[in-house]
């Protein structure tokens, strides 16, 4: 289905960018940290792993306060876009947990606005220079994976087990997270989902098969304002299945709009955490955008 989408998307390009080839780039969003990337260095890969990793083409990394809220931070989830996906340029997106929320946020509330074409030359801000005054609306998005996605929010955030005060847990409330914007609002694009189920004995308080951190509901980009407990297939201890693709979950609560899960992981084999080296599930996601991002 990528493969199909992204000639398409190459060959209305093609016919379209006289001025200039079309460049193609992939950004990485990363979620919840300690604040310690460094805003606007589009080279800082320090939240993944080696930087030396293959990662999809011309591979960006959108660095934001991981420790602030979503709308505080956003802005600079909105300057990568205009520098990298305007214009003639396009992009992939890989985000990882409160990444889900930040490009569902800029995608349902900015995604229908104008965007000044911007040349793909940032200064030290993450900002771009203009291209030639003119705009566009929204940006040029082939599509979004998303690893261990919180968009639907974490039931450790909402019963204070993230023992911290960083602002950015307030988001990450369950009803707050899917309360924030119009989460089926994506401007056409698709999200691929890659939920990991290899949670422990201490993410107890996470409904359904969790990942550590961020239950199922979640990660599968199951719509509705609460939360529920969805598992793999055979597990006698959920509310229902969550099922791969567009398929509502065996309960018949469907996911959001332009939403599709891709991996459901079934042996129980990724969890939430990148450790510094591209692992857990966000591998999964890192072998998806090298196959199909380029």
């Amino acid at each position: 289905m990528k493969t199909l989408m992204g000639a398409a998307v190459a060959a209305v390009t093609l016919l379209v960018s006289t001025e200039a080839a079309a460049t193609n780039y992939t950004l990485w969003i990363h979620g919840k940290n300690g604040g310690n990337t460094q805003a606007g260095n589009y080279n800082d890969f320090s939240n993944w792993g080696p930087a030396s990793t293959a990662a999809g083409v011309n591979k960006k990394a959108v660095n934001w306060n991981g420790s602030q809220r979503i709308g505080t931070e956003n802005y600079r989830i909105r300057n990568a876009l205009d520098c990298f996906c305007t214009g003639s340029n396009w992009c992939y997106i890989a985000a990882h947990s409160a990444g889900d929320l930040q490009i569902g946020y800029a995608l349902s509330l900015y995604g229908g606005s104008a965007r000044t074409k911007k040349n793909a030359t940032p200064n030290a801000n993450g900002e771009c220079g203009n291209l030639d005054g003119s705009t566009q609306t929204g940006w040029n998005i082939k599509w979004v994976d998303i690893a261990s996605g919180a968009g639907g929010g974490s039931e450790l955030a909402d019963h204070g087990d993230w023992a911290v005060s960083d602002p950015v847990v307030s988001d990450l409330v369950t009803t707050t997270a899917r309360a924030m914007f119009n989460h089926n609002t994506t401007r056409n694009v698709w999200f691929y989902m890659f939920a990991g189920s290899k949670g422990t004995l201490y993410s107890g308080i996470l409904p359904g098969q969790d990942d550590e951190a961020v239950a199922y509901h979640s990660t599968g980009g199951v719509s509705g304002s609460g939360n529920g407990s969805y598992c793999n297939p055979g597990d006698w201890f959920c509310g229902g299945t969550l099922n791969t693709g567009t398929a509502a979950c065996s309960d018949g609560r469907a996911k959001w709009s332009f939403h599709t899960v891709s991996l459901r992981d079934d042996g129980e084999a990724y969890n939430h955490y990148a450790n510094g080296n591209w692992g857990g599930i966000v591998s999964k996601v890192r072998e998806d955008v090298v196959t199909y991002a380029y």
